[in-house]
């Protein structure tokens, strides 16, 4: 039965149809993701769903019972509530519930066959189950430390910056997890750690979930279904960002040749997904099955740890080498830092920094929350000076576009915007000459809009001016701050085609993996510990792949160290303790699945290589099964390992 259900629903405003007899259904355990160009109707049909806006006609259901919760773009809290009290507010049912639990379950020890008290504690216990309430102490300190709030716990929560602000409010709605969950942007304001445990949280308790994202990869990796809402109509769509692609790409080659323009950028769109993500799949699940065979082997023989670890740091240092001696030492100089260090306030944001910056060189800036970027790109602009070390910087042209769009003058509309000499042409970066209009439709921007004032723009159509304007600048150099906040997919696909096309040299600083995959040649990693910054060739999810195991192997070469240290300082051995029933079954037939399963990834991959395969199944059902055969292989391949974890605690 499904949760919510709308039939033939309508909406509009004034003369402006954002939604026609649209259908819409939530089942338990979807979660869907709704995409589509900024004011489609996107946050109308979540509104829609929260009851905040009424529609015009069709049939809404919804259980009455259900608890729907949204996160809200600008919280509100009570004045003098400290963070970790704003979040433990918030869980108020939940911890009223544990409490009864843990009263009723007192009671029975003397009062054990009575029906009416056993009849609440297994409701109570469903309820405690689903909301992961078992543990809320120790959950809500690891949202605190994940969130990067646990600093500013003690602290009022209403003098915390607007992301920071949004960041409790989504902890406390993570924790007493509603029965569907709305979220608008989610991953605006979080790092890429936080991202990735957020997914993790989303996946792992089995939320039900609408959500707004421009995230590519987020919606990959959390997205059972997505929803396209496109002129007032909506189109389904199974699976997440990449079959979405591959969909799609197959419904817009069966329309008519107007729309040549969106099948070209699909295209370009799909063809990077396949080839990009599909080979550090392949990365992925080699990696995975040495990390697997590793943590067997690791008891007998702890160096393969130190082994792995000294491979994974030497493949790290190599890509760097190969790169590095493909750089042409001709190009031209842009900017060249020696040595150089800054602190803010009490905090050592860069030590002993060196790098060159060269013409055409593509730089991503990344890195956690508050660990200096934004002071980086201020450098490079010469808004701020470097503390010690050489700073130089060349004789050329830079083109800055920043979160606070200073570059824009509110009282101007579009038309003077960018023809401020009259006229109705503008003369691009690389020499096109183009009528004003035919150059912001290319930024989505119908023929109306000239002579709208900027002021009055939602910001996601500001940064759309901004980012249009900035390429009719001559320029030689492209300074970025998170060019792609409030932006939606289509127009992100656009900025991405500009960028590549654009001659000069491009530093930014982004939080969206997938943008700076496609569009980074080069990373500055900011570390976050005492200044520390990395520079790399890699792909960013192929150091962050890379960071994630040197952190578990350095993770599992302490857990060996401490199993050691405690067989050492034991004569005596503890009693062993044994696995449950269940545990032991799993533990003993896991291996023989897991390895069904690879074998069973081997053979679709095949498929998908061989055409006569694919043809016959259909490319998009083999792709399906494969991620479906994929989830399963890494849930065994965990519990797995946990099993083994169990299993040394125990000798332990």
């Amino acid at each position: 039965m499904a949760l919510i259900d709308l039939q033939n629903i309508s909406k509009q405003y004034d003369i402006k149809v954002i939604l026609k007899n649209v259908n819409f259904t939530l089942n338990q355990g979807q979660r869907i993701a709704v995409i589509g160009q900024n004011g489609q109707g996107k946050s109308t049909l979540l509104k829609i769903i929260t009851g905040e806006v009424e529609v015009d006609s069709g049939e809404k259901a919804i259980d009455k019972s259900l608890k729907i919760e949204m996160l809200a773009q600008q919280p509100k809290f009570k004045a003098d509530l400290m963070v970790r009290d704003a979040i433990e507010e918030q869980l108020v049912e939940v911890k009223s519930a544990k409490d009864e639990y843990e009263d009723i379950s007192q009671k029975l020890v003397t009062d054990y066959e009575n029906e009416t008290l056993l009849h609440r504690q297994s409701e109570l216990a469903t309820f405690l189950e689903f909301h992961n309430a078992w543990d809320l102490d120790n959950l809500i300190e690891r949202v605190l430390i994940e969130f990067q709030l646990k600093e500013f716990e003690h602290k009022d929560v209403n003098l915390l910056s607007g992301g920071e602000q949004r960041r409790v409010s989504l902890a406390g709605l993570l924790l007493r997890k509603p029965d569907v969950l709305l979220l608008d942007e989610p991953t605006n304001h979080l790092d890429v750690y936080m991202v990735e445990f957020l997914e993790e949280l989303l996946i792992k308790n089995n939320f039900t979930l609408i959500f707004i994202s421009h995230d590519r990869y987020f919606i990959d990796n959390i997205a059972t279904e997505i929803v396209e809402v496109e002129n007032g109509e909506i189109r389904k769509f199974k699976g997440g960002y990449t079959s979405y692609l591959e969909q799609k790409q197959q419904l817009l080659e069966n329309m008519e040749k107007e729309h040549h323009n969106l099948i070209r950028m699909v295209k370009r769109e799909a063809y990077w997904m396949q080839h990009g993500i599909s080979a550090r799949r392949k990365r992925n699940e080699r990696r995975k099955s040495e990390y697997f065979d590793l943590k067997k082997k690791a008891k007998s023989n702890p160096s393969l740890i130190k082994k792995m670890s000294v491979e994974l740091q030497r493949e790290q240092k190599a890509f760097n080498s190969s790169e590095e001696a493909k750089i042409q030492n001709k190009r031209k100089m842009l900017f060249e830092l020696d040595d150089i260090s800054k602190t803010l306030g009490n905090k050592l944001l860069i030590k002993d920094f060196t790098a060159r910056i060269l013409q055409k060189d593509t730089i991503a800036i990344v890195g956690p929350n508050g660990t200096g970027k934004s002071t980086m790109l201020k450098i490079f602009m010469d808004k701020l000076q470097v503390d010690s070390g050489s700073f130089k910087k060349g004789d050329f042209k830079i083109g800055y576009f920043d979160q606070q769009r200073e570059m824009l003058d509110d009282n101007r509309n579009l038309m003077e915007t960018f023809c401020p000499n009259g006229g109705d042409r503008v003369v691009l970066a690389d020499g096109r000459n183009l009528h004003v209009y035919g150059y912001l439709k290319n930024f989505l921007f119908p023929r109306e809009y000239l002579d709208k004032k900027v002021g009055v723009l939602s910001g996601g159509e500001k940064n759309r001016v901004a980012l249009a304007l900035l390429f009719t600048k001559d320029i030689d150099c492209m300074v970025l701050d998170e060019p792609t906040n409030d932006l939606d997919i289509p127009t992100i696909n656009i900025l991405e085609e500009y960028l590549q096309n654009f001659q000069g040299a491009l530093i930014f600083v982004s939080h969206d993996i997938y943008f700076v995959d496609k569009i980074a040649k080069k990373l500055f990693v900011f570390k976050g510990h005492d200044g520390q910054i990395f520079e790399s060739f890699q792909p960013y999810t192929e150091y962050l792949e890379i960071e994630k195991e040197l952190k578990d192997l350095s993770e599992l070469d302490k857990e060996f160290t401490k199993v050691e240290n405690n067989q050492t300082k034991n004569s005596t051995p503890k009693k062993q303790t044994k696995l449950s029933y269940k545990d032991q079954r799993d533990y003993d037939n896991l291996p023989k699945e897991i390895e069904e399963l690879e074998l069973k990834i081997e053979e679709i991959n095949k498929c998908l290589s061989t055409p006569s395969c694919y043809e016959e199944k259909g490319i998009v059902a083999i792709s399906q099964e494969l991620e479906e055969t994929n989830s399963i292989y890494e849930k065994k391949v965990e519990r797995y390992l946990e099993l083994e974890e169990m299993i040394e605690s125990f000798n332990s």
